[in-house]
């Protein structure tokens, strides 16, 4: 997992709505990159629509909101309309992005090991370089912690 103070690795990737995202493209701006297990399951639901809700407090302190899973973007579609998301749900099907910040990692469940998203998030300065990074991240108030953050940046 890259670490506060280094260069974010940039990446483009299909969005929702059909189009791409591209991480250096926001420069100068600030950028939050959460990423997330799937589409439309309970916490990955509240994550969305908790950074949805402070849309315009990211947007006021000069800062974008990306989510990035490995769901389709066909998937991010219907989770956007399903819950008004309008957040940037970013498709990451080949795992390349997720690999670059380390948040594809064997996890385990019911004493089965697999491979997954670790529910992570990071705060990218308008340089580019990362200036914060959330690891294992519990949803409930996080939104809260991250906007915080990017303020004070």
């Amino acid at each position: 997992m890259p670490a506060a103070g280094t260069q974010a690795p940039d990446f483009t990737l299909p969005r929702d709505g059909g189009s791409t995202v591209t991480l250096s493209a926001f420069r100068p701006g600030k950028v939050v990159l959460y990423f997330y297990p799937k589409d439309d399951t309970p916490g990955c639901t509240l994550e969305a629509q908790d950074f949805t809700a402070r849309g315009a407090a990211f947007a006021a302190a000069g800062t974008t909101v990306i989510g990035i899973s490995k769901d389709s973007v066909k998937a991010h579609d219907k989770f956007c309309k399903k819950h008004a998301l309008s957040v940037i749900l970013a498709s990451d099907e080949t795992g390349h992005t997720c690999e670059d910040y380390g948040v594809w990692v064997e996890k385990s469940m019911y004493g089965k090991t697999y491979m997954g998203i670790e529910r992570t998030t990071v705060l990218i300065d308008g340089t580019g370089k990362i200036a914060q990074v959330w690891p294992k991240v519990s949803v409930k108030g996080h939104a809260d912690e991250v906007l915080a953050a990017a303020q004070a940046l």
